[in-house]
């Protein structure tokens, strides 16, 4: 006895079924567009839905027992809820028929197509709004927006910043030699005020240093800066508690990005950092469009001018990108931060894969790897290679402008010949 073979077909007016003839067998039609909506997504999300269950039941039932899909998803519950025989074809034979008569498949089902157009609008529009909705709640996208925040609130406190320094520094120039730290600055000009206000103990619990604050307290006796007065200088300290103000909300911004981060991606957080792997996921804009990155394009992240340029001009491209805020790389020696650099991409490839797509706490595993990658290059490169110089470089003459230079072969013009045909030039113009 042959196994009956028929197409299932999904489509915002139901479910439809064609037979080996290409001719439709059956249909469950939706009654509305939000019954259509609700349906749609639930299949797009396990591969079945309450109907589709039911519908293919009753098929089994029939005597059907070998089911053609659109979507891969779909065949596989198929499979797995009745067990029988479930295929892919994109598009499929049924597919095809479906859509080159919607029209008639839809007045067969005793839907007018006026209202299949009307249903098909509301319908596209009500899913299209609940996609958008469902990938603005992914909390990734926030970590992006905190990070980004984040970084724009710097660029603005060290505008600020400055011009406090700039202002103050009007009294007291010699602050800003003995106190770089900028948090402690804004301390130190609104707790005191005027310079002559400054006394060890205070200045003491600001600096944390006895050495600084008897320093500083000995350079304020002495100064050579205005007497400013009382309103010139509310103004200073106004602007100084401002800054205050914007360094505490920077520090909850960045503990928000290290629980969030907890959650989002707990193996990119472990491997490298909340603040690292947040910028990553920044500039992809989401985890799933760093999971889809390859290493090679996560390694050079954030250096897209220098490799565009090496691409244009053939000098050499970046060894790195952002991951050089990595303890690991911006600490090693210069001919040996490629080498951990495309470790450490590989490794935050993995996890982030491993984080998109819901995987188990692997972080452990992959630091461990990664730190014996980076002890046995740190062994294995300890000496800078030998640079190749004389004769032994490949140079290749250009002519340009009736004279000769030398380029090596990144298309660089020698140094030597640059300073040679500026010192002609120079004889020639005296």
């Amino acid at each position: 006895m042959s196994v009956m073979k028929c197409y299932i077909v999904d489509s915002f007016m139901g479910f439809f079924v064609y037979g080996e003839d290409l001719k439709l067998i059956s249909a469950k039609t939706f009654e509305d567009a939000g019954e259509a909506v609700g349906q749609i997504a639930e299949l797009e999300k396990s591969g079945s839905s309450s109907l589709l269950e039911g519908f293919i039941g009753d098929l089994v039932k029939m005597g059907y027992g070998e089911f053609v899909c659109e979507d891969e998803l779909e065949a596989k519950s198929i499979k797995t809820r009745f067990g029988v025989e479930a295929s892919v074809a994109i598009p499929s034979a049924g597919g095809r028929a479906f859509r080159s008569s919607l029209a008639s498949a839809a007045t067969s089902m005793g839907i007018p197509a006026r209202k299949a157009d009307g249903l098909l609008k509301e319908a596209s529009e009500s899913l299209l709004k609940m996609k958008v909705r469902t990938a603005s709640e992914k909390r990734d996208r926030l970590v992006a927006q905190a990070v980004t925040a984040m970084d724009e609130l710097d660029k603005n406190i060290n505008i600020s910043v400055s011009r406090v320094r700039e202002w103050y520094g009007l009294h007291f120039p010699e602050l800003d030699t003995l106190v770089p730290d900028h948090r402690q600055y804004m301390e130190l000009a609104v707790g005191f005020g005027n310079k002559s206000n400054m006394d060890e103990k205070g200045v003491n619990r600001i600096v944390q240093s006895d050495n600084k604050a008897k320093a500083i307290v000995e350079t304020a006796k002495k100064s050579m800066g205005a007497e400013i007065g009382g309103v010139d200088l509310a103004l200073v300290k106004s602007l100084a508690e401002s800054n205050l103000a914007l360094y505490t909300y920077r520090d909850s911004l960045e503990k928000y990005i290290d629980e969030t981060m907890k959650d989002v991606a707990p193996n990119l957080r472990e491997l490298i950092g909340a603040g690292l792997g947040g910028r990553l996921i920044a500039l992809t804009g989401s985890l799933e469009g760093l999971a889809k990155k390859p290493a090679s394009t996560v390694q050079v992240m954030g250096a897209e001018k220098a490799l565009f340029r090496s691409l244009k001009t053939g000098a050499r491209p970046p060894k790195h990108g952002i991951i050089f805020q990595h303890q690991d790389i911006h600490s090693a020696p210069r001919w040996q931060r490629g080498k951990i650099a495309r470790a450490l991409a590989g490794k935050i490839s993995i996890a982030a894969r491993v984080d998109a797509f819901e995987g188990e706490f692997v972080a452990a595993s992959l630091k461990a790897s990664f730190d014996k990658r980076v002890a046995d290059i740190r062994k294995k490169y300890s000496k800078p290679p030998e640079r190749e110089r004389g004769p032994e470089r490949d140079f290749r003459r250009d002519r340009q402008g009736g004279r000769d230079f030398r380029r090596d072969r990144f298309g660089q013009r020698d140094r030597w010949d640059n300073r040679q045909k500026w010192r002609r030039d120079k004889k020639w113009r005296r």
